[in-house]
């Protein structure tokens, strides 16, 4: 079967396609502060291109831009601070309250199952005031010694938040010279298909932005009225965090989840204030997952709320943290390339008289 220069170009797109794929699966765990740079980069490079424009020295511009990115991102994890900040006292305070609250209901409970176990609350006492009263310097101690087993696993960490502002940077002042060596590396018979395919792909992708910021938005009003509502005294700084914090699929939402309920546990005395807020926190997830992300996300780019909860789940599957980062933008360009390989074999199709 001899195949068209429209299927033959769309084969090796395909092809080209799978290799990059596969790539991705195997330097999933190197590529994260790469991928995580350049899509910091995409998003504010054009930021740069208009204060270039407006004669602001390139060097200058980038390094306002990305200052102020990172300050912004600072801003929303300091969001956490009062919480800790008020939290620790309360839970120094709370703490013994409720272990003897839990012995004393505990114990009957199981003494009529024929299990007779007492805690040692003088020693659990003990040791938390103990722990609570350390210095700084105690506790960077412990945090130190702890890490030992995982210590591969810090120093990646503490690498990967070094390296991605450096990455930004060279990335946001060589953004047109890059473009520039990838569009040169198109055959010119190909340029202008590749061209329309990009520029496509950079509209979608443009929505997806828009779209995942919005979400944002609306989930931070969303907690933090929902909170506050149930009378929750942290409603506005937990709200707002987690709220902004979904932009990291799954760990941003588990984070703020936590802490409200370790908030919610010092500050109710009954078990019905944390089941409120436990409750909130569901049903954002589910206004999350079936409302805001598939209509202000997926139809801004073409997928539909299945094909984006399909997509999320097979490229965390697939490629891990990294997958669930790069899933519905992926998935975007997939269908961008979907449509054009579509509409060029219903005109091979054509042309041939079929």
């Amino acid at each position: 079967m001899t195949l068209s220069p429209a299927q033959r170009q769309s084969l090796n797109w395909t092809a080209l396609a799978a290799v990059a794929a596969l790539l991705l699966w195997l330097l999933a765990p190197v590529l994260t502060p790469f991928i995580v740079a350049a899509v910091l980069a995409y998003a504010l490079h054009p930021v740069v291109e208009q204060l270039v424009v407006r004669r602001w020295p390139r060097l200058l511009a980038v390094l306002l831009v990305e200052v102020s990115a990172l300050l912004l991102a600072l801003a929303v994890l300091l969001l956490i601070v009062p919480v800790i900040t008020k939290e620790l006292p309360l839970l120094k305070a709370q703490v013994p309250v409720l272990l003897d609250r839990l012995n004393t209901s505990l114990g009957p409970l199981l003494a009529r199952l024929g299990i007779n176990v007492s805690l040692d609350v003088a020693s659990i006492k003990a040791w938390l005031a103990q722990l609570f009263d350390a210095n700084l310097g105690d506790w960077l101690a412990t945090a130190l010694a702890s890490a030992r087993i995982g210590g591969s696993v810090l120093l990646s960490l503490l690498g990967n938040v070094i390296l991605v502002p450096v990455v930004l940077f060279y990335l946001l002042m060589d953004w047109l010279r890059l473009v520039e060596r990838v569009q040169a590396l198109v055959p010119p018979r190909l340029r202008e298909t590749v061209h329309g395919f990009i520029d496509e792909c950079d509209a979608v992708l443009g929505q997806y932005l828009r779209g995942q910021l919005l979400v944002m938005v609306a989930l931070a009003v969303f907690y933090a009225a929902a909170l506050a509502a149930v009378g929750f005294d942290l409603a506005l700084p937990v709200g707002v965090f987690t709220g902004l914090a979904v932009a990291i699929p799954y760990l941003g939402f588990g984070l703020g989840l936590a802490l409200a309920l370790l908030a919610a546990l010092l500050q109710f005395a009954s078990l019905t204030g944390v089941l409120l807020v436990a409750a909130v926190y569901g049903l954002g997830q589910l206004l999350e997952s079936f409302v805001l992300t598939p209509r202000l996300v997926g139809e801004r780019i073409g997928l539909g709320p299945l094909a984006v909860i399909f997509a999320l789940m097979a490229f965390g599957q697939l490629f891990g943290f990294v997958g669930v980062l790069i899933a519905l933008p992926a998935s975007a360009v997939a269908l961008v390339a979907l449509r054009r390989a579509h509409a060029s074999y219903l005109r091979s199709r054509l042309f041939a008289g079929g």
